[in-house]
């Protein structure tokens, strides 16, 4: 299992875990290696980080290398246990503690507080906590909204839903009526997007058990029931069946989809190309909460991420400037401009800036946010691509039932392995 050779790898590099205290050393002059996950993170905060730190540390220098997040937890295990650590790293909101429970982040909770202490995301801050200790601090979060191209759907003859089945037809509709343009562009990889309608007719991914085993829940009939309403949107997507969500917003702002459920902060690649010029779809968009099974904005998945310093870091005061640079409200106000949620709440209202009515979207969205199983292990099963795997075969028409008792066989296995 993952979780046990993180450990093992720990352990064989003798590291001092992040807990135990000790008296601060003068930062010296050094260079400050931090990872960012993705593109989420806007260039103006990267500019701002870089260019704080080296004004604020004379003679030190930070440099920021881009991650993938395919791969994510094993490229981190490796990192992390190395000597050649780098001194701060993003990880997904649910994989943190993977890496919170077996000591390889530093504590931060000598400097909770000059982050932004009980201004920082509550449910953040619990996925990020390990024995009652912060390691890993909120970094942004935000949830999946609803995009779609008012031309189009003008042209197909539907408007906006105020339920899910209503968006589930209009799927079909759109796809009928724009031959060659998915109804609701979804490849087939992307399990992100499936958790609504699981969570909106009742049913769970995997539930604790009074004796602390996990019982997964994707074969109840609750979730079958949601899995069944995925396969109809699914028929109505042209994305690749194999193909993940990395960059689901060019072939959107292409108009091959009428309709696609993304990340909030994807509105600025959607309305703007990599060289910032406006696309297709700047007049044309239009966005908006999926709607639930009985109306109001349906449960979706909260992503996100949360920050934290190696316990391996050569120079963790050094590492500790540059997350302070990284909870200023400045920086944070970057972030909020660029769609992300703010680590800090009292930033919030900053979300989307440029379009106020964005900003509604967002905040009714993320009211109904939730996570996936608050269990270290977790993480082994994101890496482990069952869930990927999982629904590549339902957008192939693979049958539901049979696969998901398997997948429940699957997550359970790893979850109480």
């Amino acid at each position: 299992m993952r979780k046990l050779a993180l450990t093992a790898a720990l352990a064989a590099g003798a590291i001092v875990l992040a807990g135990c205290a000790s008296t601060p050393a003068e930062p010296q002059s050094a260079e400050i290696r931090v990872w960012l996950v993705g593109a989420d993170t806007p260039q103006d905060a990267r500019d701002y980080l870089v260019s704080t730190f080296e004004e604020e540390n004379p003679g030190s220098t930070l440099v920021i290398e881009e991650q993938q997040w395919t791969g994510l937890v094993d490229t981190l295990t490796t990192a992390l246990s190395s000597n050649d650590s780098p001194d701060i790293v993003e990880v997904g909101n649910t994989q943190a503690s993977a890496f919170t429970s077996v000591g390889a982040f530093r504590d931060l909770s000598g400097i909770q507080a000059d982050l932004g202490g009980d201004d920082l995301l509550p449910g953040f801050v619990e996925a990020g906590t390990w024995d009652g200790k912060l390691y890993a601090a909120p970094y942004y979060s935000g949830a999946r909204v609803v995009f779609y191209n008012t031309a189009q759907y003008e042209q197909a003859g539907v408007s906006v839903p105020t339920t899910l089945d209503e968006y589930i037809a209009n799927a079909g509709t759109l796809a009928s009526a724009l031959p060659g343009v998915s109804g609701v562009y979804w490849p087939g990889q992307d399990w992100y997007n499936a958790l609504p309608y699981i969570w909106e007719n009742g049913g769970e991914i995997a539930v604790q058990e009074s004796d602390g085993t996990w019982d997964a829940q994707f074969s109840s009939p609750e979730s079958l029931a949601g899995l069944e309403q995925v396969a109809e949107v699914m028929a109505s997507s042209l994305a690749p069946k194999d193909g993940d969500e990395t960059d689901v917003w060019v072939p959107f702002r292409e108009a091959q989809g009428a309709t696609l459920s993304a990340p909030s902060w994807a509105y600025w690649s959607i309305v703007a190309d990599a060289d910032q010029q406006p696309t297709a779809l700047t007049d044309t968009l239009g966005y908006f909460a999926l709607p639930g099974k009985d109306g109001g904005a349906a449960q979706v998945f909260a992503g996100g991420s949360n920050i934290a310093i190696s316990a391996k870091s050569a120079n963790p005061e050094l590492a500790e400037s540059a997350m302070k640079i990284i909870f200023s409200d400045e920086y944070q106000s970057i972030l909020a401009g660029a769609g992300l949620v703010p680590a800090k709440q009292s930033l919030g209202d900053q979300v989307a800036a440029a379009s106020p009515e964005l900003a509604a979207v967002i905040a009714e969205a993320a009211a109904n946010a939730k996570l996936t199983p608050a269990s270290p292990k977790w993480a082994d099963v994101e890496a482990a691509r069952v869930l990927q795997d999982f629904f590549v075969k339902i957008a192939t028409g693979g049958d539901i039932e049979a696969l998901a008792t398997q997948l429940d066989s699957d997550i359970e296995a790893i979850l109480n392995g």
